[in-house]
């Protein structure tokens, strides 16, 4: 099992790293997603989550986009997937678990450090919503 530490990690890398690793069949968790970074232009970003969330799809069923942390990492997660509904892209998905801040289970075990310092314009995931 690969416990990931979300801190200052760009999204769409950790993203691809993530489905990379569950589809060879490892178990992993991510920790601190409220602290995953998107890099570009603050005000675009928050746009285009504004314009997928008021999108909700026919008859209100769906798809519906989420304000929480730890589902927005792992909805991106999903896109990297081949496919989430079926075979390996779905068992793939079933080994990935995301959390907000660090669930005392995890508080004394080794992390593995995801993010660095980042000198680009960038915002966080919990400012999204």
């Amino acid at each position: 099992m690969k416990i990931i530490d979300g801190k200052n990690a760009v999204l769409g890398r950790l993203a691809s790293y993530v489905a990379k690793e569950a589809l060879k069949g490892e178990e992993i968790v991510i920790l601190n997603c409220e602290q995953v970074i998107i890099t570009g232009n603050r005000k675009n970003i928050e746009e285009g989550f504004k314009a997928k969330r008021g999108r909700a799809g026919g008859l209100q069923r769906g798809p519906r986009h989420s304000k929480l942390p730890h589902l927005i990492v792992k909805r991106t997660i999903r896109g990297m997937l081949p496919n989430h509904r079926w075979g390996r892209g779905r068992e793939a998905f079933k080994r990935i678990k995301c959390y907000s801040g660090i669930p005392k289970e995890f508080e004394e075990s080794k992390k593995f450090s995801a993010g660095r310092g980042i000198k680009t314009k960038f915002i966080q995931v919990k400012d999204i919503g």
